[in-house]
């Protein structure tokens, strides 16, 4: 029996919501049926998907910033499928392939700063692993510091590099030889070199978790304390790199910065193929792979997978091709410049973050009392919830994806394909006024959606009492105050 998977498609269209929760993850399908984001879209074309309806929607979370150069992109599509027709031989392991070698030319070329090697890898996180273990053989040090906030990924080195303890939870006990330091601290940084056991520090240029951004100069004078110590600086371009910036590197932007290591993904791979790569300086190098008995110490089954290179070829073609990453710059500046035009006139508004099209919009805590204590209550019951009183009616009212920024964090995070144009930052800036207007009105929609949100997510639903919403906003947000301080009972109950 041959393998049609267009019929295979169609004959299962509509099913997307019970196959995942039958078979895949069922509490990830509840949290997305909560707060409405369970859509099976059926196209994807650059900055765009569309669902089985033809219903049109903005992408701006872009797959957690890998859809940079856009979904579908023509030039990968094209690339991916003449190296198939080609049939040249894929992952031979004893061979020498040229796509590699191709590949880290190319990027040698963008990057420079004399990291004249490079290890590919099938994520950022299998990156984050490799620059753990070179950074330990190079220096033939222990410990690792990473930023509290910090995000580098879920596997078991990565995760003890975690600064969210919601990640963390539930699989201690982690490595020990891991130390966090302050964000943007360069005091406690060279404290904890100054230990002389430190092998490298790793850190993101600007935090995914929060859109966190270092004040300018902090990351070169970091790479020279870590060199005073004898430490590798170790720099995770895994979400900012490949554009996302404005620049090829967010490093490119902060001055003098010395780096013995670069990884990078996520938009390497042209949102096809899993692919990143981790760039060293030769003299790291020749420490971890330091004899013939050697030269696969650290190696990968699929790493140089023919299709992850052509990916990353023809992605890092298109980038330039395109001046996706002068998009960024632009776009970016113009979403920055509307919403700052915004905070004026809402007091939930508070400090927007951007660099590129990396956005950070966080909310404050608000002065006036009815909303302050509408703020209070939601976050008694949740306080990872208020952010979703954005990305829902982004969602269910205009079509826009957005994604809260971390846990317990609250900040709408913004990583599109670098594709976007004026008329998609137009649609946003009006949606997002048009949500913020919403979510200034206490009682209102958007809070009473939140507080069912709550119910149904933190207790059974035969405790949740009924509340109607009253005219008098101080008494319905008694009322509202009263289902908090249940929820919160019911809560310490179950521990």
């Amino acid at each position: 029996m041959s393998f049609d998977l267009d019929q295979l498609l169609a004959s299962h269209r509509g099913s997307a919501r019970s196959l995942h929760s039958e078979h895949v993850n069922p509490k990830w399908m509840h949290a997305l049926k909560l707060i409405g984001f369970d859509h099976e879209y059926v196209r994807g074309e650059s900055q765009y998907l569309w669902d089985a309806n033809g219903n049109r929607y903005l992408d701006m979370i872009g797959g957690y910033a890998v859809c940079n150069v856009g979904r579908n992109h023509p030039v990968i599509r094209k690339a991916l499928t003449d190296f198939l027709a080609s049939q040249t031989p894929s992952m031979v392991q004893f061979d020498a392939s040229i796509l590699p070698g191709l590949l880290a030319r190319h990027l040698k070329g963008r990057v420079g700063r004399d990291l004249d090697r490079v290890f590919f890898t099938n994520s950022g996180t299998e990156g984050i692993e490799a620059a753990i273990k070179f950074s330990r053989c190079a220096t033939g040090k222990p410990e690792m510091l990473y930023e509290k906030g910090a995000f580098h990924g879920l596997s078991t080195g990565a995760l003890a590099m975690n600064g969210c303890e919601s990640f963390r939870s539930g699989f201690e006990p982690h490595p020990k030889d891991f130390r966090a330091l302050p964000f943007n601290d360069l005091v406690a940084l060279e404290r904890e070199l100054s230990r002389g056991d430190v092998a490298g520090f790793v850190v993101e240029p600007i935090q995914g978790k929060g859109v966190n951004m270092h004040s300018y100069g902090f990351l070169a004078k970091a790479s020279a304390l870590c060199h005073r110590y004898g430490a590798l600086f170790v720099v995770d371009e895994v979400q900012t790199g490949i554009g996302r910036t404005g620049s090829f590197l967010a490093i490119d932007q902060e001055g003098a910065v010395e780096a013995d290591i670069i990884v990078l993904s996520k938009g390497l791979s042209g949102g096809y193929v899993p692919v990143g790569a981790v760039m060293t300086k030769t003299s790291v190098w020749e420490k971890v792979f330091s004899r013939l008995d050697r030269a696969i110490v650290h190696s990968s089954t699929f790493h140089m997978s023919g299709l992850a290179m052509v990916a990353g070829l023809a992605t890092l073609s298109v980038l330039e091709n395109e001046r996706l990453a002068e998009n960024a710059t632009q776009t970016g500046a113009l979403l920055r410049n509307g919403l700052e035009a915004m905070k004026p006139r809402f007091e939930l508004l508070g400090a927007i973050r951007q660099r590129g099209l990396m956005i950070g919009i966080e909310f404050a805590k608000p002065r006036s009392p009815t909303l302050r204590m509408a703020w209070r209550m939601i976050h008694a019951l949740d306080v990872n919830l208020f952010t979703q009183a954005v990305t829902i009616p982004l969602m269910q009212d205009h079509k826009i994806l957005s994604q809260v920024a971390g846990h317990g964090i609250p900040v709408l995070k913004l990583t599109p394909p670098l594709t976007i144009d004026a008329d998609d930052v137009r649609h946003f800036l009006s949606a997002f006024e048009k949500t913020m207007l919403g979510i200034h009105r206490f009682p209102g929609p958007a809070w009473d959606a939140l507080r069912r949100i709550a119910i149904n997510s933190l207790r059974p639903r035969n405790v949740a009492p009924k509340v109607e919403q009253e005219s008098d906003p101080q008494q319905a947000a008694a009322e509202w105050l009263g289902v908090a301080e249940t929820t919160e009972q019911h809560t310490d109950n179950r521990k």
